[in-house]
C-alpha cells in the first residue's frame, strides 16, 4: 500500500505544515547569521583571537581604530558578499534544480561554512567561512521566497509570507540573546558557540525540505503537470478532477504563453510583458530593505549604545536584544494588515516612519551627556523597528516575488535577492567608517534615503499586488506602456474587479488566445 504524502496533510493544514517545517528555520537562520556577528566584534576573546579587528581597546592609536574598523566592516560584510554570489548562482542552476534542491543544497553549504566559522584560529580562516556561509544563504534566500509564494493561495499569499518577517525577527533576537548569554563566559566558547548555532537552523531545513511538496508553477514550467495537478489538489484539498484544479493549471500555463519561455538576458528587456521594468521593481523593493538604515542599526547596535549613547556593556547588550524582541513582537502588525491594507500602503508607512525615525536619532544622539536625549533615541531605535518590520522586512520578499511572471521569476527573484546582499555588504561595510568620521550625522543620511528615494519611488512606480494570483499580475503590465503607468492600470483594473471567496481579486485584463495571440477578456468567476 503506498504511504500517504504529505504525512496525510491536505489544504490549511499542508500550507501550515510549510510554514513551521520550513519557513520558519529558514527565516530565522536568516535573521540569526544577519546579526550573530556584530555582537561579538568587542568580546575580549575576540579581540585577542583576531587583534586585527580590534577597534575597543583603549591603547589604540585614532589611526589604528580606523584601519582596524575598516577591516572589522570587511569581516562582518564578507558574509552579505558571499550571499550576493550565492543569490546571483540561482540565475544558472535554480531552475534546473528546482525549489526544493536549491535549498537544501543551500543548507548544506551553509553548514560548512559556519564549521569554519567556529573553528577558526586565524583571521582568514574566519573570513572564508563567513563568505562560504553567506554563499550557501545566499541560495536559500533567492529561492525560499519563490517557493513560498508560489505554494501560497491568493488570498492569504501576503499573510503567509509576511510571517517571514516574524520569524527573521525571531532569529535576530535569538541570535542577541545567546550573544549576550555567551559574553559572561570566558575563553573562545564566548563566539565560537553563538556563530556554530546557525548549523542548527541549516540541518532542520536540509532534512525536513524533502519531505514537502516541490512548487507546483515550476512543475508546469517544465513540464510536469501531472505532478502539479497533484500538488494542487493536496494544496486545494479537493479531488484531483476537480475542475479547480485544470483552471488553475490552464492560468499557469497561459501565463507561461504570455511572458514566453524566459532566459536572463529577457529580464533586461521590455517586451509586452514589460520583463525590465518588473525586474526594475523588484531589485529596488529589496535595495530599499537594505538601503533604509536597518543594517546600520541592526549590525552595530550594541556599538550604537555604547559609543554613541554612553551605555556600558552590558545594559548596551540587553538593550540590543530586546529591540530585536520588540520587533518579533510588532511582526504580526504588518503579517494581519496586509491583505486588507495592501502593500504599497505598508511600504509607504514605513519608509515615512523610518525617515521620521533616523532624523531623530541622529538629533539626539548628537547630545550624548543629555538624559532626555539619550532616552529619545533609544526609544526612536524601537520605534524605527516597528516602521522597518511593518513595512519592509518580510514584505521586500513578498512584493519582489509577485512581481515577476513564472517564465523569469527564478531569473528575477535571483536579481533582487542580489540586490538585497549588494546593499547590504555596501551599508555593513561603510557602517563603522561612516560612525567613525560622520558620529551622529551617519543617521542624516538614511532619513534622506527614506524621505526622497524610497517613499516618492514607491509611490510612483510600485503597482497594488495585494489579493491578485499571480498570473493575474501579468495583466498589470501587459496593459502598461511606461514605467508609470502600472500604478494607475492597476487601480483602473481592480476598480472593476470581483471578489473571491477567499479573498482573492479576480480582474479582467489580457489573455492569450488558441492562435497564441493576446486579447482581453474578462477573469473567469
Amino acid at each position: 500500500m503506498a504511504s500517504t504524502p504529505y504525512f496525510g496533510l491536505r489544504g490549511k493544514s499542508l500550507n501550515a505544515a510549510l510554514i513551521w517545517a520550513v519557513i520558519m528555520p529558514t527565516y530565522l537562520l536568516f535573521g540569526y547569521n544577519n546579526g550573530v556577528a556584530g555582537g561579538l566584534i568587542d568580546l575580549p576573546a575576540w579581540v585577542v583571537r583576531f587583534p586585527d579587528i580590534d577597534t575597543v581597546s583603549t591603547t589604540l592609536t585614532a589611526s589604528q581604530k580606523s584601519h582596524n574598523s575598516q577591516i572589522q566592516g570587511t569581516v562582518v560584510a564578507v558574509y552579505t558578499l558571499g550571499a550576493l554570489f550565492g543569490a546571483f548562482s540561482c540565475i544558472s542552476f535554480g531552475d534546473k534544480l528546482g525549489r526544493k534542491k536549491t535549498i537544501m543544497l543551500g543548507a548544506v553549504v551553509t553548514c560548512v561554512g559556519s564549521i569554519l566559522q567556529c573553528s577558526s584560529f586565524v583571521l582568514a580562516q574566519l573570513i572564508i567561512g563567513r563568505l562560504i556561509t553567506g554563499i550557501g544563504f545566499g541560495a536559500i534566500s533567492a529561492t525560499a521566497p519563490n517557493w513560498q509564494t508560489e505554494c501560497s493561495r491568493a488570498g492569504h499569499r501576503g499573510f503567509v509570507v509576511m510571517l517571514e518577517g516574524l520569524f527573521i525577527s525571531g532569529g535576530l533576537a535569538i541570535q542577541a540573546w545567546i550573544n549576550f548569554g555567551m559574553s559572561h563566559t570566558k575563553g573562545d566558547v564566548s563566539w565560537r558557540f553563538p556563530l556554530s548555532f546557525s548549523c542548527f537552523f541549516a540541518v532542520i531545513v536540509f532534512f525536513s525540505m524533502p519531505l514537502w511538496p516541490e512548487s507546483p508553477r515550476w512543475l508546469i514550467k517544465k513540464g510536469r503537470v501531472e505532478e502539479a495537478r497533484r500538488v494542487l489538489s493536496a494544496f486545494d484539498d479537493v479531488p484531483l478532477d476537480d475542475p479547480a484544479i485544470a483552471q488553475e493549471v490552464l492560468e499557469i500555463e497561459t501565463s507561461l504563453l504570455e511572458t514566453g519561455k524566459g532566459k536572463f538576458r529577457d529580464i533586461f528587456r521590455n517586451g509586452p510583458a514589460r520583463f525590465a521594468n518588473r525586474a526594475f521593481i523588484a531589485a529596488a523593493t529589496q535595495c530599499f530593505q537594505q538601503m533604509c538604515g536597518i543594517n546600520a542599526i541592526a549590525f552595530y547596535q550594541p556599538t550604537i549604545f555604547r559609543t554613541f549613547l554612553g551605555l556600558d556593556d552590558n545594559i548596551a547588550r540587553i538593550l540590543s536584544a530586546t529591540v530585536f524582541t520588540w520587533q518579533t513582537m510588532c511582526a504580526p502588525i504588518g503579517a494581519f494588515t496586509i491583505e486588507k491594507v495592501g502593500r504599497r500602503k505598508l511600504m509607504i508607512f514605513g519608509a515615512a516612519g523610518m525617515g521620521m525615525c533616523m532624523a531623530i536619532i541622529a538629533g539626539a544622539t548628537s547630545h550624548p551627556a543629555d538624559h532626555p536625549a539619550v532616552q529619545a533615541a533609544i526609544a526612536f531605535v524601537y520605534l524605527f523597528s516597528l516602521f522597518f518590520v511593518t513595512g519592509y522586512l518580510g514584505l521586500a520578499f513578498l512584493y519582489s516575488s509577485e512581481i515577476a511572471p513564472l517564465s523569469v521569476r527564478t531569473p528575477i527573484t535571483a536579481l533582487s535577492t542580489t540586490s538585497t546582499w549588494v546593499f547590504n555588504f555596501t551599508v555593513v561595510e561603510a557602517s563603522p567608517p561612516g560612525f567613525d568620521t560622520l558620529g551622529y550625522k551617519y543617521f542624516i543620511i538614511y532619513a534622506a534615503i527614506n524621505w526622497c528615494l524610497i517613499l516618492p519611488t514607491v509611490y510612483l512606480l510600485f503597482p497594488e499586488t495585494q489579493g491578485l494570483h499571480l498570473e493575474s499580475v501579468d495583466k498589470i503590465f501587459l496593459d502598461s506602456k511606461n514605467m508609470l503607468q502600472p500604478v494607475r492600470v492597476a487601480k483602473k483594473l481592480r476598480a472593476h474587479a470581483t471578489i473571491g471567496a477567499e479573498g482573492d481579486v479576480q480582474i479582467e485584463g489580457k489573455k492569450v488566445d488558441e492562435n497564441g495571440k493576446v486579447v482581453t477578456v474578462g477573469s473567469s468567476q
